[in-house]
């Protein structure tokens, strides 16, 4: 039971972490266009994030069950890819880079349930799982969110040639606030579910161990011996992200926000809206995308129609970089947590 706890306490605390590191993704924007101040736009997201953490569980189930096989999976397991998710989404913060937290998770887990199978590969449901759900959707909803924003805001300039600049700053100001509530709810329905499916395979697990056999009445409801998410799950997943977006993500506001592109309210609104349609789209599929990705691919390709030299590419190279290696880096520290869990204990 004690294990139990610590899972739940990691899970709760990658979930905390989730909020104030992928906060920047939906605030951002409206935080460098001035249509909000700091904390008005993070008081938005955390409600917005916490009203879309109840729409749906599909997300949840993929990354609970839907990746690798459940049989292989202990407590253990889950801790250690927690922890694994953990220091690189911290690291990541400290260094201010817009990495994806949704990968960080699954690679941690993929890296435990590895080790946990002592290096069967076949552990990992390549075909039906990572392929279709992670690694696709990893290349092509990047690519979406920057086609979709250069079309979005090549629309928006057609239309508005003959407007002027201060009635578009007006008038996209107000429709930015719509936006960028969008791009909390998109969130709040993709990212809070990660954590759901995650404490709920760690549920799933000890049930099937009969930790939960003789728990107390009151303790009843951790008993899951199906993979259905319990209500009290998405409660305190959708709470705690809320928790943390409500502490704010300095560093990576300031790199999205400010330092890859300088953005007008008509910008900010074409990369939200271009952004959230995408992560919509995939938390229907069931489809754990990163937020992170689509946000500032799409803040590129708005960038990227001003003129070709508006975006920062240099930093924007940095930012590749931390979507590369965040799936390695943290399957590598799943693995290697799991292993020195397992000395520990010995």
């Amino acid at each position: 039971m004690t294990l139990f706890l610590l899972v739940l306490l990691a899970a709760l605390v990658f979930e905390y972490i989730n909020g104030f590191h992928d906060a920047a993704n939906a605030i951002a924007t409206v935080v460098s266009t001035k249509v909000l101040t700091p904390r008005q736009a993070i008081t938005m997201a955390a409600v917005c994030d916490l009203i879309g953490a109840f729409f749906g569980t599909a997300v949840a189930t993929t990354v609970g069950k839907g990746l690798v096989d459940t049989n292989v999976v202990t407590l253990t397991t889950v801790l250690a890819a927690l922890i694994g998710a953990i220091a690189w989404g911290l690291l990541t913060w400290w260094l201010g880079l817009p990495s994806s937290s949704s990968h960080a998770l699954v690679g941690g887990l993929c890296g435990a349930s590895l080790a946990s199978a002592h290096g069967n590969w076949s552990v990992l449901k390549w075909s039906t799982g990572l392929w279709p759900k992670v690694i696709v959707p990893m290349i092509s909803s990047p690519i979406l969110g920057f086609i979709g924003g250069v079309v979005l805001m090549t629309i928006l300039t057609i239309i508005l040639r003959k407007t002027t600049p201060r009635r578009v700053s007006v008038v996209f100001g107000k429709l930015q606030l719509v936006s960028a509530a969008f791009m909390g709810l998109s969130h709040g329905r993709n990212d809070a579910q990660k954590t759901m499916g995650v404490i709920t395979l760690a549920l799933f697990t000890g049930t099937a161990a009969g930790l939960f056999n003789h728990v107390p009445a009151w303790a009843h409801f951790l008993y899951t011996p199906e993979f259905l998410i319990p209500k009290w799950v998405i409660i305190i997943c959708a709470v705690t992200m809320a928790a943390g977006t409500s502490s704010g993500g300095w560093r990576i506001i300031r790199t999205m926000g400010h330092k890859m592109v300088k953005l007008q309210t008509v910008h900010g609104f074409a990369a939200e809206t271009t952004a959230a349609i995408v992560i919509q789209g995939a938390s229907g599929l069931g489809v754990p995308v990163s937020t992170t990705h689509v946000i500032s691919s799409s803040i590129m390709g708005v960038g990227a129609t001003k003129r070709i030299g508006a975006v920062k590419w240099g930093l924007v190279g940095r930012i590749v970089w931390a979507w590369v290696l965040t799936l390695p880096v943290t399957g590598a520290l799943g693995f290697g947590v799991l292993h020195l869990i397992n000395a520990f204990e010995k």
